[in-house]
Formats: C-alpha cells, sequence, structure tokens
C-alpha cells in the first residue's frame, strides 16, 4: 500500500481473525493470560500494551513514515515523556511562537529540574546559530506555529542542529502527516496532539510520539510503561477511526481556510492575517516547498485592537467561542487570555487583538457570512 489515504484505512485495521470484523475491537481488559509463570500471550498488563493502542501506534507511525510510534494520554504527556530523555543542565531552543502549553511544560516543570530554555525567531538562521550552546540537546520546531502560523524550514534547521549533535523534534499537529512529514525532511522526532485534526470530532484527548530512533523509542516505550500516561482503549479505538478520514477532511479545512483567509485580507476590519498560503505571507514560499496544502488554521489582528477582537469572538454564530481545534466544527478564541495565557508577561506573549480560527468543514459559504456579520 502506498496511497495515504489507503493506509490511513486499512495498516492496524486488517479484518480480525478470528471474526473478520473490519475495525479493530476496543480491548477493555487491564491483564492478560498467561500460558505459563512470565509467558503472556499478548502482554502482562493493560498498561504496557493494548492491542486497541498498538494498532493505532502502527497507523500513525506508518503515516509519518516513521518505523516506531508510542501513544500517550494527551499531547502533553507525549512531550513529558520525549523531555524525560534530557538531563539538569541541558538546553532547549525553542521558537519564540510557540504552543504556550509547550512553553509552560519547559520552563515551569523542566526548568526547576535544570533544563534551561532559549526562545527564538526559527526564521533567523543567525539567531538560531547564537543560541546553541555546548549543552544544547533539542531543537524544538512548530511549523506551521501556535497561533501566528510561522513558518521555518524544518530542512535547514536540521542541518543546523545536527551539527551540534542536537535531536530535532517537530510538532506536526497543525500540519498533520497528510500535509507534511518531518521525518522525510531531516527531524528526528515527530509529536502529535492527537486531539486535534488526527482525532477530528472534538470527542477524544491523546497525543503521539514518532520516530526512526530505535534507542529513543526504546526509551519511550519504557516512560510509557514506567509513568503511565497511557490513551484507554476507546480513546484509542475513536483516534483510529478519526484517522481514517484525515485526508478527505484535511482537503476540506484547507479549503475553507484558504477562502476565509483571502476573504479576511480585503476587509477594511482586519488589520493582519496570518495564513502561510497567502503570497504575502513571509513563509510562504518555505511553505510551500515543504507541505502539500497550508492547512486549516487563520489567525487575524484587527484595526480597532483588544475590545473589538473580543466582540468578534463573542458573535460568531456557527464559529463556537471555545479552545482546542482540529475538529470538524469551526472555533473561533482570543488567544492572548485562552489557550496561550501561560505566556503572558514572557517572550512569547500575543496581542490582545489576535483571533486564531480553527477552520471547520462546514459549508464555507455559511462561514464567511458568519464571519462577515461578526466583523461589521
Amino acid at each position: 500500500m502506498s496511497g495515504f489515504n489507503t493506509r490511513a484505512i486499512h495498516v492496524g485495521s486488517e479484518p480480525d481473525a478470528s471474526t473478520g470484523a473490519v475495525n479493530p475491537p476496543v480491548y477493555l481488559t487491564s491483564t492478560y493470560a498467561q500460558d505459563g509463570v512470565g509467558v503472556p500471550r499478548f502482554s502482562d498488563y493493560g498498561r504496557v500494551d493494548n492491542p486497541t493502542r498498538a494498532a493505532l501506534e502502527h497507523c500513525l507511525a506508518d503515516l509519518e513514515n516513521a518505523q516506531f510510534g508510542v501513544a500517550f494520554a494527551s499531547g502533553l504527556a507525549g512531550e513529558d515523556a520525549l523531555l524525560r530523555t534530557l538531563s539538569p543542565g541541558e538546553h532547549v531552543i525553542l521558537g519564540n511562537d510557540a504552543y504556550g502549553g509547550t512553553y509552560r511544560l519547559l520552563t515551569r516543570i523542566f526548568g526547576d529540574w535544570g533544563v534551561s530554555v532559549t526562545c527564538v525567531d526559527l526564521s533567523n538562521l543567525d539567531e538560531v546559530r547564537s543560541a546553541i550552546r555546548p549543552s544544547t540537546r533539542m531543537l524544538w520546531i512548530e511549523t506551521p506555529s501556535n497561533p501566528l502560523l510561522n513558518v521555518s524550514s524544518i530542512r535547514v534547521l536540521s542541518e543546523v542542529a545536527h551539527l551540534h549533535e542536537a535531536r530535532v523534534v517537530v510538532d506536526n499537529t497543525f500540519a498533520t502527516p497528510y500535509l507534511q512529514r518531518p521525518l522525510d525532511l531531516g527531524a528526528d522526532v515527530v509529536v502529535h496532539s492527537t486531539t486535534k485534526y488526527i482525532g477530528g470530532h472534538s470527542d477524544v484527548i491523546g497525543g503521539f510520539v514518532a520516530t526512526n530512533d530505535d534507542e529513543l523509542a526504546a526509551t519511550l516505550k519504557f516512560h510509557q510503561y514506567a509513568i503511565g500516561a497511557v490513551p484507554g482503549p476507546l480513546d484509542c479505538y475513536l483516534l483510529v477511526r478519526g484517522v481514517k478520514t484525515l485526508g478527505v477532511r484535511m482537503e476540506r479545512h484547507c479549503a475553507n481556510a484558504r477562502a476565509i483567509a483571502e476573504f479576511l485580507a480585503t476587509h477594511p476590519a482586519v488589520e493582519r492575517v496570518y495564513y502561510p498560503g497567502l503570497k504575502s505571507h513571509p513563509g510562504h514560499d518555505v511553505a510551500k516547498e515543504q507541505m502539500s496544502d497550508f492547512g486549516g488554521m487563520v489567525s487575524f489582528t484587527l484595526r480597532g485592537g483588544t475590545g473589538d477582537a473580543r466582540k468578534v469572538c463573542e458573535s460568531t454564530q456557527i464559529f463556537t467561542l471555545a479552545e482546542s481545534l482540529g475538529g470538524v466544527e469551526s472555533l473561533i478564541e482570543l488567544p492572548a487570555v485562552m489557550t496561550h495565557a501561560s505566556t503572558t508577561g514572557s517572550l512569547l506573549e500575543l496581542p490582545d487583538s489576535l483571533v486564531r480560527l480553527s477552520v471547520g468543514i462546514e459549508d464555507v459559504e455559511d462561514l464567511l457570512d458568519d464571519l462577515n456579520a461578526a466583523l461589521n
């Protein structure tokens, strides 16, 4: 199997050998019978492994062109397991527009443990090179970033980091493996909040880490087992179900987002639109090179500032005022006081006039009418 949609539907979901069921069963079990003392048929305990989880890990790893995949209870749980490969005194370079939860985890949890963090503009290679220290062990990239939709060259940044033996991590949540495969571009690790586009229906929380590094994969599996931040079998089933339609959903997300970005770019109330599909976006050429399309996220600022931004967020009828993203329904939020409140007072602080849209798969005419009414 070579086509993305074919793999998304079939890898890990082969018909059950005993019943012919076309979907992986939800294995609601905490333990497994053993054929002898210390000789389990599948595993010894549900935290260690679960067949529904294994189906999910097999499928997502395949879609990321990775040999290994490890599923977690949330995106931050996956990030936590990955960051535990660091030691006190080591250093991480992070984009200065990263997700607030990643920044909070690095600074308030791992910072107290002794890991240091430098936030830089990842599009400025001189700034990246200047931030590298002898203790730098990890370069953490979001592209497109959350919520400013900045784009960084995975290939170029990987080359720079590898010269200094630093591991390159790419948060691929916004792009998904349907639009972008970081391991093919030189990255060492891919992380996902599978809560978002992978699940696609705003009904499950999950995380995932993919890599071709067998030693790192073994460490992550040990962390999964020893720490226990694992997804339940029903969560895994929902994610397996969601990923089967990822390709067709992303095509609609992208088409709708492109139409909305073009509409916003000409609206007199809008000051600036952040969307890599616009030719005016500074990262457009890089996005065009490493992505097959530009995603379903759009951010914009309003000329009237904070008051108008809040009013727009509270005035839409189809766009739901809510955190998160990547579901079939459209969402609108004010990142500075919602998803990214943890960055207040830091280098990552966002303007109060910034609105973020997660563009769903509704009829685009209805979405445009909804935004136009809220803006006027």
